[in-house]
């Protein structure tokens, strides 16, 4: 069972002075000086103003105050900002020139002046008086003005705390007959004057009920629903947990070692026991704790070499080798519900891309699924429900839905619309959906899946990814990582080997900058980052610092970068219009032109000029998951369609060649084509590189040399020379090869692509910046009322 949320503790007092403002925290009102009135603020940006105050002088966070303020809900990206601006208004602060909230860009906001909280102070009568002549002070002066209620002075009197309320005693008979008279119009005067005073305060104070509510929508500063039990620099990922939440194992990189290994410990922040041991080059990932809690499955790799399926004790011991996969494409597994098996994700084999299969690990023998699958499709991540009767998979990623079968086989049962990123998933306890995480143009997030009712909402839970949840208890371990990059420029040697440790920087910031693109004059450049505030388009001319400037009306996406023409005059870049629909944009940079093109697709990824301007290729998702390469003529309204290639992850012109060069989400390699996608063109030209999971990490030079980025225990950002076949190279014709380069040893290069000079003697890239991943722990709250509508079936 999840924990009950602990209460918020007490304020010090009702009211306090920020600064030289006065704020009542009942009636959430802010008196600045010299302001004619209080100005009244909502339920959440007085939270947003507890928060600051708790941690009063310090930097808090965005999603700090999202966590605080905010909890279980599903909040639009600009509430935050909304409150800090109302606060600023009620305190009379000015953003340029802050003297109560200081904006600390890309981090949070600071609280900047002196807090004192004030004491409630009666008045001389009431503090002279007994005891009933304090109360009757007291009251008397709740009816001075019956709006102002506050948990000390409610508009009505409360009983005495010991229950009991004292008689009236009954009037005196009068002595006169004539008496009867006054009597009457005194006890009908006051009658109605009672009831005037408390119709007015039934009519001008708001009902207890309507307080008590927000006082329940304005909550204090809690902790956070989870917490981090890792903690170590680097990086701690693929976590999995023992059947009964009491252990964590995960990959991590050991003190003293280059390459990862798998690592174990409590779901405390204690210290991890190192429990694998790999040799020389090879590195262990993916660890799977077994139903039983004894073993503990992983994969060894060898770069270049070699991925073995290994099995050892939870408690450490002797390694041993169970099956054997392919070291360019590692599979994705899990364990089978009695423990004596595997379930594999499509892994290819000498026959092609197979499905599903089960690794049986007393014999060593492969078994295939039988279930519906089409020819193209490739399924990942494959888990059993808790009571074993379905097995839920991700199809087609990196544009991926789940997908259902039951756990003997059958027809495949779509369970999503999200053809999305999606970083890591698990099913809930009881059955009754999953929860995953999911990538959005770099940030971030972690949901939860109902199966009855098909709604997806948001756990809350920032930069999460990689749930994985305990059978047994509701909890859950997951992944927080949250990433920066900056741009860099790495210009190359000309001739002999050598290591390149530093790189000169390019429009330096604290934001994330991503997918640099740079022109044919080697001039301009084009990227997306975050330095407005949220993702966007830049430009800028390398000669001119001073040119830099965002691009108006283009929300671009982070996924590849954009494409100049041969003239630098333009370039086209996929994203989204204002209601979130995929659209494909033509820019002029110098101008800031921007045209929508009328593409008659509703997914562009990828869009790429060709020597003839009347034509344009554009890779885009087909709705199922898959990706489609298409040519089009641009000539017509909308345009046409002419030709198209299935089964495309990336492509490029080769101006040397003449010739298209593409990569496929299913398999690592190189192929090419015309530029007339005529079926007969396509042919493979490497049968190794690019590995399926970099396939953005290579770009093609003026003279047909394809230059690859990998990463290795030696050197982060490694460049080199891969092979591809120049059949349709002039003859003859001798073209250098570039010596390999390590562009940086330390920090490694974004997986969403860089840019090559045509000379190919510069490279831009975008290099991390700050980056580390910790193991979180969280018991499982109930599922979140936002919900995030048009994702399910």
């Amino acid at each position: 069972m999840s924990r009950p949320p602990e209460p918020s503790p007490p304020l010090p007092s009702e009211r306090l002075r920020v600064g030289e403002c006065l704020v009542d925290v009942p009636l959430r009102e802010i008196l600045a000086p010299g302001a004619r009135r209080a100005r009244r603020i909502t339920p959440k940006a007085m939270g947003v103003l507890l928060s600051l105050i708790e941690h009063q002088g310090r930097v808090v966070s965005r999603d700090t105050l999202l966590a605080e303020v905010w909890p279980d809900t599903l909040p639009t990206n600009d509430v935050v900002t909304q409150a800090i601006t109302q606060l600023r208004k009620a305190f009379d602060d000015e953003r340029g020139n802050p003297r109560y909230i200081e904006t600390i860009a890309k981090n949070g906001y600071r609280l900047l002046t002196q807090v004192e909280w004030l004491q409630a102070e009666p008045g001389a009568t009431a503090a002279n008086a007994g005891p009933a002549e304090a109360q009757r002070t007291h009251d008397a002066s709740v009816l001075v003005d019956p709006s102002r209620t506050t948990a000390e002075h409610p508009a009505f009197p409360e009983a005495p705390r010991d229950g009991v309320t004292q008689p009236i005693p009954p009037p005196a008979v009068p002595n006169a007959r004539g008496a009867w008279t006054s009597i009457v119009g005194v006890v009908a005067g006051v009658a109605l004057l009672v009831g005037a005073i408390v119709l007015w305060s039934l009519l001008r104070a708001p009902p207890r009920d309507a307080l008590r509510a927000e006082d329940n929508a304005m909550p204090l500063p809690s902790e956070r629903p989870y917490r981090l039990i890792t903690s170590f620099p680097g990086f701690e990922l693929s976590p999995t947990l023992s059947p009964d939440a009491a252990m964590v194992a995960y990959m991590a990189i050991p003190n003293g070692a280059r390459g990862t290994a798998i690592m174990v410990q409590t779901t405390d922040q204690t210290q991890p026991r190192q429990l694998t041991r790999p040799q020389g080059l090879a590195e262990d990932s993916a660890p799977a704790w077994s139903p039983d809690g004894r073993s503990i499955a992983f994969l060894r790799i060898e770069p270049g070499v070699a991925c073995r399926i290994m099995l050892i004790a939870a408690n450490g011991g002797v390694e041993r080798e169970v099956g054997s996969c392919d070291h360019r494409t590692p599979p994705t597994f899990s364990w089978m519900p009695d423990g004596r098996g595997l379930l594999f994700g499509s892994m290819p084999t000498a026959s092609g891309v197979v499905g599903l299969r089960q690794l049986d690990l007393a014999s060593g023998e492969w078994r295939a699924l039988e279930y519906a699958r089409g020819r193209g499709d490739l399924d990942s991540v494959p888990r059993y429900s808790p009571d074993g009767r379905w097995i839920v998979f991700v199809r087609n990623a990196p544009l991926g839905d789940f997908w259902r079968i039951r756990a003997e086989g059958g027809e495949a049962e779509r369970l999503t619309q999200l053809r999305a990123e999606l970083r890591g998933w698990d099913w809930l306890p009881d059955g009754s959906g999953l929860m995953f995480g999911r990538g959005i143009d770099g940030d971030i997030r972690m949901y939860r899946f109902d199966f009855e009712s098909g709604r997806i909402a948001d756990t809350g839970v920032p930069d999460a990814q990689s749930p994985v949840l305990s059978r047994t208890r509701s909890a859950a371990v997951f992944v927080q990582r949250r990433q920066y990059f900056g741009l860099y420029r790495v210009a190359l040697p000309q001739g002999g080997e050598g290591s390149v440790h530093v790189v000169e920087p390019v429009y330096a910031s604290s934001a994330r900058d991503m997918v640099p693109s740079i022109a044919p004059d080697a001039r301009q450049l084009a990227f997306v980052s975050d330095r407005s505030g949220s993702n966007g388009l830049w430009w800028g001319d390398l000669q001119r610092p001073d040119s830099l400037r965002m691009i108006a009306g283009v929300l671009p996406s982070t996924r590849y970068p954009a494409n100049w023409s041969e003239d630098s005059r333009s370039l086209l870049i996929a994203g989204r219009d204002r209601a979130g629909v995929g659209a494909l944009f033509e820019v002029v940079p110098s101008s800031g032109r921007v045209s929508q093109l009328p593409l008659p697709l509703p997914e562009p990824l990828q869009a790429l000029y060709l020597p003839n301007r009347d034509r344009l290729l554009v890779l885009a998702g087909a709705g199922d998951g898959h990706q489609r390469l298409h040519l089009f003529d641009r000539r017509g309204q909308p345009m046409r369609a002419l030709a198209s290639l299935d089964d495309v992850s990336q492509v490029r012109y080769d101006r040397h060649g003449g010739r298209l060069l593409f990569t496929r989400p299913t398999r690592s390699g190189l192929w090419q084509a015309d530029l007339s996608l005529s079926p007969g063109s396509v042919r493979q030209l490497n049968t190794e590189e690019p590995v399926s999971d970099r396939y953005r990490m290579w770009a093609v030079a003026d003279d047909g040399q394809v230059r690859y980025i990998e990463q290795l225990q030696t050197c982060a950002a490694h460049l080199r020379r891969i092979s591809a076949d120049r059949a349709a190279a002039e003859p003859g014709t001798a073209l250098p090869a570039a010596a390999p380069l390590c562009l940086d040893q330390s920090r490694r290069v974004a997986v969403n692509g860089y840019s090559l000079t045509p000379r190919g003697d510069v490279v831009y890239v975008a290099l991390v910046q700050w980056d580390g991943a910790d193991i979180g722990y969280m018991d499982l709250l109930p599922a979140p009322k936002g919900e995030v509508p048009g994702w399910f079936n």
